[in-house]
């Protein structure tokens, strides 16, 4: 039986509940038996350190409660540690991608009886460069969307937030040149609107973008969009709802566990939704990295 728990958590995730549910989630957790020491993230980075120092100091199990955001600095404290504990998760953000794809639910208390029941599954991180994603790696103009959103304003409205920014960004609708080389598939060189490296079937709210991707397989599932104008693109994102964009000819996708890619224009990588930093960058698949407590049946819970 696990006994010591580290909980990161992010005060301004989804609308603030984090903060509203946090004496809630402790006192579930000590009642059975989980002894368990909070951080408040305060800042870029400090999730990462929080979950790096847990370690170093022993901590049986770590816990992320926010966002994909916070999500994605904890895996990065803790993917380049020889030890790594099971992971916790409690989705308290705006759009909670991996939790959704590994069916964790939604309510705080479900989550909760998910690191209680202490079942745990192995799963693939990625690393792009030096940076560590748990789902989804990508760049291009419309990729750049998620990041951009302000924090104060995905507080405040949400999964809305999101749409926002996109009619904004629709304005600066570009393809980029790039040259995308595949291990196993060879390379493809053209104008391309965005590339995905995803790690689960759930991105950005489309839970079928990757309708195959497997967190446990060992390979990313990886999707180039060719330049297009706008009406096809809206044409194929009403397809990808349904998971049926695949066979479109504008879609390029493969699986590998090796990618590189480069691009003469300065294209920014998004890592979780987060920023990644720039091209070139090399994608690479870390097979069976990290353990998370989630439903062993692989049913779906997530609400």
């Amino acid at each position: 039986m696990y006994k010591r728990a580290r909980l990161i958590y992010n005060p301004t995730s989804g609308r603030e509940e984090g903060k509203r549910r946090l004496a809630d989630i402790l006192q579930r957790l000590d009642s059975a038996g989980i002894e368990t020491t909070t951080h408040a993230t305060e800042g870029e980075g400090d999730a990462t350190r929080s979950a790096a120092d847990a370690i170093d100091r022993g901590y049986d199990i770590i816990i992320a409660a926010g966002g994909d955001g916070t999500l994605n600095e904890v895996i990065n404290g803790m993917a380049v540690k020889d030890r790594r504990p099971p992971l916790g998760i409690i989705p308290l953000g705006t759009t909670n991608d991996f939790a959704r794809a590994l069916g964790i639910p939604r309510n705080w208390d479900d989550a909760c009886e998910l690191i209680v029941r202490q079942q745990t599954r192995v799963i693939d991180l990625g690393r792009a460069n030096d940076k560590y994603f748990i789902n989804i790696a990508g760049g291009g103009s419309l990729t750049e969307v998620t990041y951009e959103v302000p924090s104060k304003m995905k507080t405040m409205i949400g999964h809305l937030a999101y749409y926002v920014k996109g009619l904004e960004k629709i304005g600066r609708f570009r393809p980029t040149e790039l040259r995308i080389e595949v291990d196993g598939h060879g390379v493809f060189h053209e104008e391309f609107m965005l590339f995905l490296i995803s790690n689960t079937n759930s991105v950005g709210g489309f839970e079928k973008l990757a309708p195959g991707a497997r967190i446990d397989d060992g390979l990313f599932d990886i999707l180039m969009l060719k330049k297009c104008n706008l009406a096809e693109f809206i044409r194929i994102a009403g397809l990808a709802l349904r998971g049926e964009h695949l066979a479109d000819p504008h879609i390029i996708h493969v699986q590998s566990k090796y990618v590189q890619v480069t691009s003469p224009d300065v294209v920014q990588l998004n890592l979780d939704g987060e920023f990644g930093g720039t091209l070139p960058a090399t994608f690479e698949v870390l097979p069976s990295h990290l353990h998370i407590f989630a439903d062993v049946s692989g049913e779906s819970s997530y609400r």
